[in-house]
């Protein structure tokens, strides 16, 4: 038998007939669903550059196959899309595809999937819808424009005298005091993407990361719109999305907030892990009452030891809610067994003088000043008499350990010229405007009236 040479193996190649694929009517939608994806995400790329990272961290993918879908569903991970819905669609309303593409985007740059907390999931996701909505329909650029119909106009009128800024927090607290009626119609108005795969614990450790890798997204997102100046302030609806990210990245649990406040201290208490009971037995079978290894009787824990909440007592500040701000903060420091045996929480009443000192050192002290709880103050706000109180404190050894302050307030106010040195928070609660601004040495956390106003659910309308 002869070998083949290169000439013959050419020749062989040539004559063999290449089998090629003939492709399903299945694999053809989803090539030109994927096709069409990918063509709207250029489009918004195009349309609004300060998105880049947000939609390069949202990449398409086709639902599972085991589901079936007639709009977009993100996870935070992914943005899924029905192949058949996405060509149907683009047959009959192409404009409304980039459009909606974006209303996921956004959920995710707002942080609506993980800020919901222990809120009604259908009214809170109608909140989050309306005011993506409410953004996309001033934004007025090519991907995004669309009428805007009379019941859109009545809605965001009604809403914005009840709430200023049209977040979700202050909208979901606007629907819960609507009347059924209504909220069927927003119900059918407002919807605009499936929110089957939001998380169904946003509190859960995984879920809370992934609501920070979007924190910085959101970071990012209005970075980049900063830097784009004229473009990004050129209408309304540049700077309210502005607003919304600047909101959004201020917002998150209040008990995770608090553990930024825990100081590593070691405590007497006996660690199991430490202990080798092998090698403490041993030691008494040879030495008899004497122990080769004795237990460890103490171990590093990640507890409170000297705390401070400064509550801003002035005109401008609601007592119930400064009252229930401190049985909210004092059960969280209760429940997560957050207290050295021997701890001191001092807490400050002041508006432009400090106006009450109290020092809580047990458990018990903590539910006795609730009971007894009486607002003093009312002038105006002043942060400096408060911040120099601490600091003398602190000088003095009373405050050895100080791991930071919580000032509960609404911002308006003189803030110390200098950066003390300790750690600083202001808390303000959701009134549907901006967070007011703080300096930069301080942390800012918006927090959301629900978490400390104890409400029933409204029912979301049937139907």
């Amino acid at each position: 038998m002869v070998a083949p040479t290169e000439t013959n193996t050419i020749a062989i190649r040539k004559e063999t007939p290449v089998s090629r694929h003939i492709q399903t009517q299945a694999e053809w939608e989803a090539t030109m669903a994927r096709r069409i994806m990918d063509q709207l995400r250029g489009e918004l790329y195009l349309d609004q550059r300060y998105l880049n990272a947000a939609l390069g961290a949202l990449p398409p993918a086709p639902l599972p196959p085991d589901t079936t879908g007639h709009a977009f569903a993100t996870d935070g991970a992914r943005l899924c899309y029905p192949e058949a819905w996405v060509l149907a669609t683009y047959r009959k309303n192409r404009r409304y595809l980039p459009r909606a593409y974006l209303h996921s985007v956004l959920h995710c740059i707002f942080r609506h999937l993980w800020l919901r907390g222990d809120r009604d999931s259908t009214l809170w996701g109608l909140a989050c819808d309306i005011a993506v909505e409410n953004t996309l329909d001033s934004l007025n650029t090519p991907a995004t424009t669309r009428p805007v119909g009379w019941l859109r106009q009545q809605a965001y009128q009604q809403l914005q005298q009840q709430c200023g800024l049209l977040a979700a927090g202050p909208i979901y607290r606007a629907l819960r005091e609507t009347d059924d009626e209504t909220l069927t119609k927003w119900l059918r108005e407002f919807p605009c993407d499936d929110h089957r795969f939001w998380p169904a614990d946003p509190d859960s450790p995984q879920a809370q990361l992934q609501g920070k890798q979007w924190e910085q997204l959101g970071r990012q997102t209005q970075l980049s719109m900063e830097e784009a100046g004229q473009h990004a302030g050129e209408n309304a609806g540049a700077r309210a999305l502005q607003a919304q990210v600047q909101a959004s990245r201020s917002r998150r649990s209040y008990r995770d907030f608090l553990r930024r406040f825990a100081v590593w201290h070691e405590e007497p208490h006996l660690d199991p892990e430490e202990f080798d009971l092998g090698f403490y037995s041993y030691g008494l079978r040879v030495y008899g009452n004497l122990p080769l290894i004795e237990p460890l009787e103490s171990r590093e824990v990640k507890k409170i030891r000297d705390f401070v909440i400064v509550l801003d007592t002035s005109e401008s500040t609601a007592g119930e809610l400064v009252k229930a701000f401190l049985q909210e903060t004092f059960t969280l420091l209760k429940s997560q067994d957050s207290f050295f045996r021997k701890c001191r929480i001092l807490v400050l009443q002041a508006d432009n003088a400090i106006q009450d000192e109290t020092w809580l050192t047990d458990l018990d002290a903590l539910d006795r000043y609730t009971a007894n709880f009486t607002l003093h103050g009312g002038g105006g706000t002043d942060f400096r008499p408060a911040f120099a109180r601490v600091e003398e404190l602190r000088e003095s050894g009373v405050l050895r350990d100080l791991q930071g302050v919580l000032y509960f307030t609404d911002g308006k106010g003189i803030y110390p010229a200098h950066r003390p040195p300790f750690e600083t928070a202001f808390l303000f609660l959701e009134n549907g405007t901006p967070p007011p601004e703080v300096p930069p040495w301080a942390m800012r956390l918006v927090l959301q009236p629900e978490e400390f106003e104890q409400h029933d659910h409204k029912a979301p309308p049937k139907g």
